[in-house]
C-alpha cells in the first residue's frame, strides 16, 4: 500500500491533490482520462474515503478534473495549468466551502450525496464523504441528516422529484402509462443507483415516487378492474422499469470493476460463445447466434421501449375488456 508523501506537515489530501496534479502536468493523466476513484485512491494512499473525496474535490474546484455522471472524476477537457504545490498548506477552505456552518442544508447535503452516487455509485456515498465534498466539519452533516440510511431516503425521494406530470392527463390509460414508464426510466438512466433502493415486497415509501405510483395507478383507474388486478398491474409495470433499469447500474460496476466495456468484455468472451454454439448441445441458440451478421447489439433503451410496447399489447384485453372503457 502506498502511502501519501510530501512536505512534513503537509495535510494527507493535500499531498494527494499534488501527485495527481503531477501526472496531469506531465501527461500521464490526459483531458478525459479517469482519475483514480475515492476508494482506488483510499486504498493507494492509505487515507478514509473523506479525505479522497476532499483531496477530488479541491481537485474539481482547481478546474483540473470533473465528474461525469456513471463515468467517475475525469481530467477536465480544458484543464487550466496546474498550480505549483504550496510550499505551505494555506489554513483555509476551498472557495466553494460553506464558510459559516450555519449555511449547510439539508438540501444541500442531499444535493452532494447524488452527486457522489450519480459519479461513483451507491457504495462510494458516506457521510464523510458528503462533508468533506461540502467542505465542512465531518460531524456537521448529523446535525440535519442521522445516518446515511436517512440520507439515501432523501437521495432517491429528491431524484424521483425531478419528474413531474401535467395536471392535464391524457384521456388514453395506454398514453399515460407510456409516459408514466418513460418519466421513471429516465430517472433511472439519469441515476442509476435509485434502481437498486427497494424491493418489491420491501417498497420503498417515499412522497415523490408515491407520485409516480398515483400516475399510473390513476391510469388504471375506471376500466372495471377489481382493486387486487388493478394493483397488480401496477406493480408489474414498476417492476417491468425497475428491473431493466438494474441493468444499467450494474454494468456501470462491471465496467469500473474490468476497465472493459461491454463489447470489449464480450469479445473477450468469444471463444467461450464459440465453444457453446458448437458443441451441438444449444442447436436453438446456435441457429439463431449464427444468424446475426455482427453480433447480437444489445441496447437497453432500445429493450426497454420494445419491452414497454409488448407488454402493453399484452395488457390491452385485461384492462379494455372489464368495463368496456376503451
Amino acid at each position: 500500500m502506498t502511502k501519501a508523501t510530501g512536505a512534513a506537515g503537509s495535510p494527507p489530501y493535500l499531498r494527494i491533490v499534488a501527485a495527481i496534479r503531477r501526472r496531469i502536468a506531465e501527461g500521464e493523466l490526459a483531458p478525459g482520462d479517469r482519475v483514480p476513484s475515492t476508494r482506488q485512491i483510499a486504498g493507494e494512499w492509505g487515507v478514509a474515503l473523506a479525505t479522497a473525496t476532499k483531496a477530488l474535490t479541491t481537485l474539481r474546484l482547481e478546474g483540473l478534473v470533473e465528474a461525469r455522471p456513471r463515468i467517475g472524476t475525469v481530467v477536465a477537457e480544458t484543464a487550466p495549468a496546474a498550480p505549483a504545490a504550496p510550499a505551505a498548506p494555506a489554513r483555509r477552505r476551498p472557495s466553494h466551502a460553506l464558510h459559516p456552518e450555519e449555511e449547510l442544508s439539508l438540501d444541500r447535503i442531499v444535493r452532494a450525496g447524488i452527486e457522489i452516487a450519480d459519479a461513483e455509485g451507491l457504495s462510494a456515498l458516506t457521510m464523510r464523504g458528503v462533508a468533506a465534498r461540502l467542505g465542512v466539519a465531518a460531524m456537521s452533516t448529523y446535525r440535519y441528516v442521522p445516518s446515511k440510511e436517512d440520507l439515501v431516503l432523501h437521495m432517491a425521494d429528491a431524484a424521483f422529484g425531478e419528474e413531474s406530470y401535467s395536471a392535464d392527463a391524457p384521456e388514453d390509460w395506454r398514453t399515460r402509462i407510456e409516459l408514466g414508464a418513460r418519466a421513471l426510466w429516465s430517472l433511472y438512466r439519469k441515476h442509476p443507483w435509485l434502481a437498486h433502493l427497494g424491493s418489491l415486497t420491501r417498497p420503498l415509501l417515499v412522497p415523490n415516487l408515491m407520485v409516480h405510483g398515483e400516475w399510473l395507478l390513476g391510469a388504471l383507474d375506471g376500466h372495471g378492474l377489481d382493486p387486487t388486478t388493478q394493483f397488480d398491474i401496477h406493480v408489474l409495470l414498476y417492476s417491468h422499469v425497475q428491473g431493466l433499469a438494474v441493468h444499467l447500474e450494474m454494468e456501470a460496476h462491471a465496467e469500473a470493476a474490468t476497465g472493459q466495456s461491454e463489447d470489449q468484455w464480450m469479445d473477450s468472451r468469444a471463444p467461450a460463445l464459440l465453444e457453446l454454439v458448437e458443441s451441438g448441445r444449444f442447436p436453438t441458440f446456435a441457429k439463431v447466434v449464427g444468424a446475426f451478421e455482427d453480433g447480437y447489439d444489445l441496447r437497453l433503451d432500445a429493450l426497454f421501449e420494445f419491452s414497454l410496447t409488448t407488454l402493453l399489447d399484452g395488457l390491452t384485453p385485461v384492462i379494455e375488456g372489464r368495463g368496456g372503457v376503451a
